[in-house]
């Protein structure tokens, strides 16, 4: 399922829309890695998931980015089984945009932890981090994630965030 380029219209309670420095996912062409990146956080109020957008600084190659939502287990950093998929075609008019991700019909109950993860196969894109410190993070109740295809360990950090915003219905 695709959506379109534009802002849900969704009350979006849980947000950091800090934006100051890049993160990168996707195919590089110069050695063929891939790179995923992710985003843990804690539900502040329940409702029905309807959007995650993210912000998109700069699409270097078009094509399919897909966000993959989960369970995450906070006490001890693990991801659980996967929730929902949704799939957007990134190309040069998403640059500078939010870009909404649609997955309707999960229910997120307030308190617990969750993440997404975005990654794509044909596509390399740039997308709107907040960088903190350890004593100032951009978002305390959640870290970004960086994967690659070569298998190694994933790399958590709480002094970074992707600017996302995640849309409910009461």
């Amino acid at each position: 399922m695709e959506t379109r380029h534009t802002s849900s219209n969704f009350d979006a309670p849980l947000q950091q829309i800090t934006n100051n420095t890049t993160t990168w996912l996707g195919h590089r062409k110069s050695d063929h890695k891939e790179f995923v990146t992710g985003q843990t956080f804690l539900a502040t109020r329940e409702g029905d998931l309807e959007t995650i957008e993210v912000f998109s600084s700069v699409v270097a190659d078009p094509g399919q980015v897909q966000l993959t939502f989960y369970s995450f287990n906070s006490q001890d950093q693990s991801w659980g089984p996967s929730m929902g998929t949704a799939t957007v075609s990134f190309d040069a008019t998403c640059n500078g945009k939010w870009i909404a991700f649609r997955i309707p019909g999960l229910h997120i109950n307030k308190g617990m932890s969750y993440g997404f993860r975005l990654q794509s196969h044909d596509s390399f894109v740039g997308v709107g981090e907040a960088a903190g410190s350890a004593l100032q993070p951009p978002l305390v109740s959640g870290k970004e994630w960086h994967f690659t295809n070569e298998g190694k360990k994933a790399n958590a950090f709480s002094y970074f965030s992707l600017a996302f915003k995640v849309a409910l219905r009461a």
